[in-house]
């Protein structure tokens, strides 16, 4: 074959080669990015995931499709709800429960000060049937032991009840509480019956660090917490 027939052929496969070699490192860049992107992004889950004073609230939502169970953050409501979401406090120090704003309760949605969490919501029937309901506080996430001095006041219908763990010499509950975390993951529980048509039960939710604890110690610094909060029916009438 002519030489310069072999060298135009030669130059042919040569230039598709390099042509299939570009292609081939865009695919791989944009591939490394899309990774990179994914990382990222789970990452940043992680994060707001994690941060201290995490708080979520929720309902079945068979219960509330069904039944009518809904939550809202004031007490008029347009639509139905089955997840809420608190506003997130980051770096946040240790301070004294009597401290907190007495009027903690009087405000709707998430009204947090620079230390604590705080969140008012409403857990409402706007079905049809009178219902029984109970509800439970969970720790989702906990990280250098930080619960050890976390407090939770919960309000129910302006009935204040505070949570503690136990104290960590097994003697019971916090001389500020008055009442122990049930379990080391269950915070509290609560029910309701006779829970009619168009009702109302108010919630406010308050978490802060209680500087009085004999374990709230430097150990404890950067420590996060995750809670949530979720409902669900029990009977309908």
């Amino acid at each position: 074959m002519d030489k310069k027939v072999i060298d135009v052929l030669e130059l042919r496969r040569t230039a598709k080669e390099v042509k299939r070699h570009s292609v081939l490192m865009r695919v791989l860049a944009l591939l490394a990015i899309i990774l990179i992107l994914l990382v990222a992004i789970a990452y940043g889950i992680s994060y707001f995931y994690d941060k201290f004073g995490s708080f979520t609230v929720k309902v079945n939502k068979y219960d509330m499709v069904k039944q009518g169970l809904s939550l809202s953050e004031a007490p008029e409501y347009d639509k139905s709800i089955a997840v809420l979401n608190a506003d997130i406090v980051y770096d946040m120090t240790n301070i004294s429960g009597e401290d907190l704003p007495d009027n903690i309760d009087k405000v709707n949605g998430s009204h947090n000060g620079d230390n604590f969490i705080a969140y008012t919501f409403y857990l409402i029937n706007s079905g049809d049937d009178t219902l029984t309901y109970t509800g439970e506080m969970l720790i989702e996430n906990v990280t250098k032991n930080v619960d050890e001095a976390v407090r939770v006041a919960v309000y129910k219908n302006g009935v204040k009840t505070v949570y503690g763990k136990t104290k960590s010499n097994g003697g019971g509950k916090e001389s500020d509480c008055d009442s122990e975390f049930l379990t080391s993951s269950v915070v509290m529980r609560t029910s309701t019956e006779g829970f009619k048509a168009k009702d109302k039960d108010k919630y406010t939710v308050v978490i802060w660090l209680e500087g009085n604890d004999p374990d709230c110690i430097d150990d404890i610094i950067g420590g996060t917490l995750k809670l949530s909060m979720s409902f669900k029916i029990t009977e309908s009438t």
